[in-house]
């Protein structure tokens, strides 16, 4: 049975910066560029392929928190062993997907230990219920998708769930305070979607009760990445959870 908890307490979001760079120089100079402004950063496939370990330790050596993106998916075993060895990183946040099934979850979350928390993805904020459909073979709406594989994430002991704005609310009212929420497919106003389905802005994420929020080329590819930055916590200041 999936966890529920009567804790209400409210805190403010954290916002991760993605640094989806293929080489550690240029995932760096964004860094520096960024300065005070943030303090976490998400590490996801692209740039650990090309840079691997390094990379988390030259954030670490900055001061930086880091959330190692890998979305795991594989036997319970394999999972299992590469947790450690990424929790030894001292990362703070990294991924499996919820699809992996019980045994993964529960797999991943007892080699983590205290220090790094296990996120399960459930549904990718670039797909949509056509694309659902081609992967299950089932009509089913994303956010129906997105709860029952919350559900088995709670029941596994995860930390928390990846989910877009779209379900994150849904996901608090059931859960309560015994999930906490990343929020990927951040996007300021006016700004493309690009290749996301379920996009939010930096204050909506917060209003659903989103702990974390991912954003990316809001912020990276802008003109000036720390106008944007500041824009991004303008808007989580705005809205009080």
């Amino acid at each position: 049975m999936a966890r529920v908890s009567e804790d209400t307490t409210r805190k403010s979001t954290t916002p991760i910066v993605a640094l989806d760079f293929p080489t550690a120089e240029r995932a760096m100079e964004l860094v520096d560029q960024l300065g005070d402004a943030c303090d976490f950063y998400k590490v996801g496939s692209e740039l650990f392929a090309a840079v691997g370990p390094r990379m988390v330790t030259l954030l670490r050596e900055r001061g930086c928190e880091v959330f190692l993106d890998l979305k795991l998916h594989d036997i319970p075993n394999t999972v299992a062993s590469a947790i450690r060895v990424l929790a030894g990183l001292d990362v703070r946040i990294t991924t499996v997907h919820a699809a992996g099934g019980r045994a993964m979850l529960e797999a991943a979350v007892k080699a983590a230990g205290r220090n790094c928390g296990v996120f399960a993805v459930t549904v990718l904020t670039s797909l949509d219920a056509t694309a659902i459909a081609e992967i299950t073979g089932v009509k089913q709406l994303p956010a129906e998708t997105v709860m029952r594989l919350a559900a088995l994430a709670s029941s596994c002991g995860t930390r928390g769930v990846v989910c877009s704005g779209e379900e994150a609310s849904m996901i608090r009212a059931r859960f309560g305070a015994t999930l906490e929420l990343i929020v990927p497919g951040i996007r300021l106003r006016g700004d493309d979607a690009a290749d996301q389905s379920r996009v939010v802005t930096p204050e909506a994420a917060a209003a659903t009760g989103a702990d974390y929020i991912v954003v990316g080329r809001s912020v990276t590819a802008a003109a000036d990445p720390v106008a944007a930055m500041q824009l991004v916590r303008e808007g989580l200041t705005a809205t009080s959870r």
